[in-house]
């Protein structure tokens, strides 16, 4: 186990989630199979004093658990630091068999609790609540992934050896790598970037035509090949070596923390984008979250395409 004030810091919080997850999943599990808004019986103004403190306890939990995981991100790299051979975040999420899975589960959970505070603020806005049952009962299943979460969290930690040497990154995310990861850079870049790009214009016709489900469906890919794109391409512009493909160290000093901004870009474009898919709102608000995600994610493609452009005119040829 890693002693460290940081790790510490998450698995006390993470016991305190665990406290309050169960109050709320408890009383969720009865407001979603009791709830009847056109009743005036006395259970059912029990359940409306009930579901305002389950929703207000949900809306904390997730409300800390999504700093709290740029937060994840900053202990891991800080971790990288006292491990052999680990030079960033990357390094210790590949010292466990948890570490991938925790991740990956934490990136779904992200987009989860984000999704269930953008349920809840509709819903309180409405008279006749129309999201009370489905808020929920998305509640309830993310609480089983909140659980499993908090598992493996505890579990990665408690298996991190710090007198493992470990892989750094330059070896996890290189052409000789035998991970999955490693078949990405099979691709030759004209295609890969075509997708990237074509990906986004997807998106862009998306949002002018105004077709909702298409622009959800859009920005779902563009989650995953953004970040396909920055392994194989961009990341190495970022860090000018042809050879450094890490999606961790670019959150790093060294290179001005500019990880943390391109993904929070990546993260609010593509929620809002999944939002318009996912939750009826008024004409006003989708064209709200139309914008927010074309604004957010116009600007993620933007600072990653001035990587490659600046290096060229700095340079006069390309990585």
């Amino acid at each position: 186990m890693i002693f460290m004030p940081e790790v510490l810091t998450i698995l006390i919080l993470n016991v305190i989630f665990t406290f309050f997850a169960l109050i709320a999943f408890v009383l969720s599990v009865k407001i979603y199979r009791n709830w009847d808004l056109t009743s005036t019986c006395q259970n059912q103004y029990k359940l409306e004093k009930q579901s305002f403190l389950t929703a207000t306890i949900i809306k904390y939990i997730f409300a800390i658990k999504l700093p709290l995981f740029i937060f994840f991100i900053f202990t891991l790299d800080k971790i990288s630091h006292v491990l052999s051979g680990a030079m960033c975040a990357a390094g210790v999420v590949d010292a466990t068999e948890y570490g991938s899975y925790l991740l990956i589960l934490k990136l779904i959970n992200l987009y989860l609790f984000a999704y269930w505070l953008a349920l809840h603020n509709v819903d309180i806005k409405e008279e006749n609540q129309p999201y009370t049952k489905l808020k929920f009962a998305v509640f309830i299943v993310a609480f089983f992934f909140l659980m499993t979460e908090i598992v493996l969290e505890g579990l990665m930690f408690g298996a991190i050896d710090i007198d493992k040497m470990l892989s750094c990154c330059g070896t996890l995310y290189s052409t000789t790598s035998t991970s999955y990861l490693s078949n990405i850079f099979l691709l030759k870049t004209s295609l890969l970037l075509s997708i990237f790009y074509g990906n986004f214009l997807f998106i862009i016709i998306s949002y002018f035509v105004k077709k909702r489900y298409l622009f959800a469906i859009s920005n779902f890919l563009f989650i995953v090949v953004s970040i396909l794109a920055i392994i194989a391409f961009f990341g190495t512009y970022i860090y000018e070596l042809p050879t450094h493909h890490c999606p961790f160290c670019f959150l790093q000093k060294e290179y001005h923390y500019v990880g943390y901004l391109l993904y929070i870009f990546l993260f609010i474009g593509t929620f809002y984008g999944l939002k318009v898919g996912f939750i009826e709102v008024t004409k006003k608000e989708k064209e709200q979250n139309f914008t927010i995600s074309m604004f957010f994610t116009t600007l993620f493609v933007f600072v990653l395409t001035l990587y490659p452009i600046v290096y060229f005119i700095k340079n006069g040829v390309w990585l």
